[in-house]
C-alpha cells in the first residue's frame, strides 16, 4: 500500500497523524470489499455468487463505500504504527476527527488523534542540592523498639473483678448516642468496640470518661466539643452517650531478659544477642530511608527543572488504577466503592480530583527514571544480582537459598533487577549534583510521613 503521512505535535504529549492512501490503493481496496460481498450475498432474482455489480452498488453502494473506507484506515495504520515511534498509548485508542468520504477516483486522505508516551530529555541538573539528614541510633531509640517487642509478646488477661479501668487498659464497651430526652438515636449504636484506655483511638475521645468505670457498669457521658475539633462532624457540637464496660483487660508484659530474647527468635541466646541484632536491622532501615529521602528529593527536583506534559489518558489510567486498587482494599467492587465513597457524603470525582496531583507526580518520576535509565544505559549484572542476593539474606537473617527461592518467580525477580538498576542510577546521579549534611534528627522522626 502507498502511504504518505504527515505528524503533528498537539499539547500534551498528543499528536495528530494524518494518512494519505494513493488513490489506485483506494480502488483496488474498494473493489475487494465488492468481490468479497458479490461472491457471497443473495439477493432476490439472482443466484448466490451471480449478483452484478451495479447492482450490488446501487443497493448497498454507501455501506461498501464505509466498510472499505475502514479497512484502508485499519490497515493502514497497522502499517504505520509498525514503523514510526509515536506509536499510542495502549489504554489511549486513536480518534478521527471526521470520517472520510470514499472516492475511487481519488486518493483518501484521514486524521488521527491520539497520546503517545512524553518524550523527555533530563538535561538541567543546575542547582540540584541533596539534603541528607543526619541520624544517630542512640540507646532510647533501642530501648523504644524493645518496648515494642515486649508489648507485642504481651499476655492479655482479664482484670480481676470488681477492679476499675485505668490508663492502658483494654476495654471493650457497648455505646449510643443519646437524644435531647435521653432516648437512643436509631442506627448510633455499636456492640464489642475494643480500645486501649488513654490512646484515643475512639470516635468521641470519651478515655478520661471510661477511667473509674467497672464492668458491667453503664454511664451516660455528655461531651462538648471545640470549634477546631479534629473531627470536623464533631467540631462545635455536644454529643450525650451511654456507655456500658462489658470487658477489661490488662496487657502484662515480659520481663526484657535472656527468655524473651529466646522466644522471639531460636537464633537468639541471650538478651545482648537480640540488642545487637535490633541495632543493626535498625542501622539498615536507617541507611535504606536516608537513601529514599535522597532519591525522592533529587527525582522532585529534577521533576521541576526538567518540565514536560502528560498525556491526559495516561492520568486517567493511573486514576482508575488507584480506583480499582482501593475497591481491592475494601475488598468489594468498583460499583460498591462508589456507592460507599457517595452514602460517606463524598463523591469519586471530589476523590480523582484530590488525588490528581499526586498521580502526576508519580508519573513524572517514573518517566524520568525510565528516561534516564534509557540514556545512560544503565544494566546490571548476573554477579550484582547474586551480591543482592546475599545483602538480602544478611538483612533478613536467612539463608541466600531462601532468597534466591522467593526471586525465583520471575515477576519478583524483575522487580528486584529493577531496583538495583534504579540503585545504580540514583548512585550515578549523586556524582552529578551537591549532596550536604541535612538536619540533625531522631531515628523516629527518620521515620514520620
Amino acid at each position: 500500500m502507498k502511504l504518505s503521512k504527515e505528524i503533528t505535535k498537539l499539547e500534551n504529549s498528543a499528536v495528530k497523524l494524518t494518512v494519505t492512501v494513493a488513490k489506485k490503493d483506494v480502488a483496488t481496496g474498494y473493489n475487494d470489499t465488492v468481490s468479497k460481498y458479490a461472491k457471497s450475498i443473495q439477493i432476490p432474482g439472482f443466484r448466490k455468487g451471480h449478483v452484478p455489480v451495479s447492482v450490488l452498488e446501487r443497493k448497498y453502494g454507501d455501506a461498501l463505500k464505509m466498510e472499505a473506507a475502514s479497512d484502508l484506515i485499519e490497515k493502514a495504520l497497522s502499517e504505520i504504527f509498525e514503523e514510526i515511534q509515536e506509536r499510542p498509548l495502549p489504554y489511549a485508542q486513536p480518534s478521527m476527527d471526521e470520517a472520510p468520504v470514499l472516492d475511487t477516483s481519488k486518493d483518501l486522505t484521514f486524521s488521527v488523534t491520539y497520546d503517545i508516551f512524553p518524550q523527555v530529555k533530563v538535561e538541567n541538573f543546575d542547582g540540584i542540592t541533596i539534603k541528607e539528614p543526619v541520624v544517630s541510633i542512640t540507646d532510647e531509640d533501642l530501648k523504644q523498639e524493645l518496648e515494642q517487642i515486649r508489648e507485642r509478646n504481651a499476655m492479655v488477661l482479664d482484670k480481676k473483678e470488681g477492679e476499675p479501668a485505668v490508663k492502658d487498659d483494654i476495654v471493650t464497651i457497648n455505646y449510643s448516642e443519646l437524644d435531647d430526652e435521653g432516648k437512643t438515636i436509631q442506627g448510633s449504636e455499636r456492640q464489642d468496640f475494643v480500645f486501649t484506655v488513654g490512646s484515643g483511638q475512639n470516635l468521641f475521645k470519651i478515655d478520661d470518661d471510661i477511667i473509674g468505670m467497672k464492668k458491667d457498669e453503664t454511664k451516660e457521658i455528655t461531651k462538648t466539643y471545640k470549634e477546631d475539633f479534629e473531627d470536623k462532624d464533631l467540631a462545635g457540637t455536644t454529643k450525650k452517650l451511654k456507655v456500658t464496660v462489658t470487658a477489661i483487660k490488662v496487657r502484662n508484659l515480659p520481663d526484657l531478659d535472656d527468655e524473651l530474647a529466646q522466644d522471639v527468635n531460636d537464633k537468639y541466646n541471650t538478651l545482648d544477642d537480640m540488642k545487637a541484632d535490633i541495632k543493626k536491622n535498625m542501622e539498615a532501615a536507617k541507611e535504606k530511608r536516608i537513601s529514599e529521602i535522597k532519591s525522592n528529593s533529587l527525582l522532585e527536583q529534577l521533576v521541576e527543572k526538567n518540565q514536560f506534559d502528560l498525556p491526559k489518558s495516561m492520568i486517567a489510567a493511573e486514576l482508575d488504577s488507584r480506583w480499582r486498587m482501593m475497591a481491592q482494599q475494601f475488598r468489594t467492587t468498583t460499583e460498591q466503592l462508589d456507592k460507599m465513597i457517595a452514602a460517606s457524603g463524598q463523591t469519586k470525582e471530589a476523590m480523582l480530583s484530590e488525588w490528581t496531583g499526586d498521580a502526576e507526580k508519580m508519573l513524572k518520576t517514573r518517566i524520568i527514571v525510565e528516561a534516564l535509565l534509557k540514556e545512560k544505559n544503565i544494566t546490571v549484572t548476573p554477579e550484582e544480582i547474586d551480591a543482592e542476593y546475599e545483602k538480602i539474606a544478611q538483612e533478613a537473617g536467612i539463608s541466600v537459598e531462601e532468597v534466591k527461592k522467593h526471586y525465583a518467580d520471575p515477576r519478583q525477580k524483575e522487580y528486584l533487577i529493577d531496583e538495583t538498576k534504579e540503585q545504580k542510577l540514583y548512585k550515578d546521579l549523586f556524582q552529578q549534583v551537591k549532596v550536604s549534611k541535612g538536619d540533625k534528627m531522631t531515628f523516629a522522626d527518620l521515620f514520620k510521613n
